[in-house]
């Protein structure tokens, strides 16, 4: 499977938090799918100063890059406008 690492930073608007954390269960609901599929690796929050969510951390991966379009299609973080900007490069996950 291909691997990609997503680094993806929030909106820094006055409501921005206020949207990620109404957005966030449904964001968590499609992780949990994509692990359930086995694209899940791992993923995560970045925290500013104050513990506060500013943007996150993904390794996912797919069979083909079609996979990779059809998730940033259906993203709640991409598709409500949680992630100002996102970045996603190839990843390889080490074994050990």
């Amino acid at each position: 499977m291909n691997q990609y690492l997503i680094t993806a930073y929030d909106y820094t608007d006055n409501g921005a938090l206020d949207r990620r954390m109404n957005i966030r269960p449904y964001h968590l609901d499609g992780a949990k799918k994509l692990k359930e599929s086995g694209n899940f690796i791992l993923g995560g929050a970045m925290l500013n100063e104050e513990n506060k969510m500013i943007g996150s951390v993904m390794i996912l991966q797919f069979e083909t890059e079609e996979g990779l379009e059809i998730w940033k299609q259906t993203e709640p973080y991409i598709t409500q406008k949680i992630w100002e900007s996102f970045d996603i490069k190839p990843f390889r996950v080490a074994t050990l």
